[in-house]
């Protein structure tokens, strides 16, 4: 057996903050655009998401039977939300700000269609997943 020190918790190298710019519409004083900072969660976090976005259906033609289903565009805006350590969604100025409750909503109301589905593939990429969900369903699919 080798030395299992290298797992402990406090040798593992801890992922890092990664800042990126989600949209040129968001300036600082100086007319730069602010960048935004994603952060890693965890994988009991993560099953925590892809839970509260799953429910049960009925099996057509099966009387009792029940599937689950996941819906991935709900699961995709709550990791999103989730990951953005700045700026902070969840404050009730910036959300009140765009007439938006919640902080996955407060991202879709904040960021035009190409800025969002961009962003949620860098915080996927954060995470560490090197295939999207939304290629997965599309391979899925074909």
């Amino acid at each position: 057996m080798g030395n299992l020190s290298g797992f402990l918790a406090q040798n593992a190298v801890k992922v890092e903050n990664v800042k990126h710019i989600v949209s040129k519409r968001f300036l600082d004083e100086d007319g730069k655009p602010i960048p935004w900072e994603i952060c890693c969660i965890t994988s009991t976090e993560d099953e925590a998401l892809r839970k509260s976005c799953t429910k049960r259906v009925p099996v057509p033609g099966k009387r009792n039977q029940f599937t689950q289903e996941t819906d991935y565009n709900l699961y995709l805006g709550r990791l999103a939300a989730k990951c953005t350590a700045y700026p902070n969604l969840d404050d009730a100025e910036l959300q009140n700000s765009y007439g938006a409750m919640g902080s996955d909503a407060l991202l879709k109301t904040m960021l035009t269609p190409g800025e969002y589905a961009d962003y949620l593939t860098k915080v996927q990429e954060v995470n560490g997943f090197e295939v999207t969900f939304e290629d997965s369903v599309d391979e899925a699919k074909n």
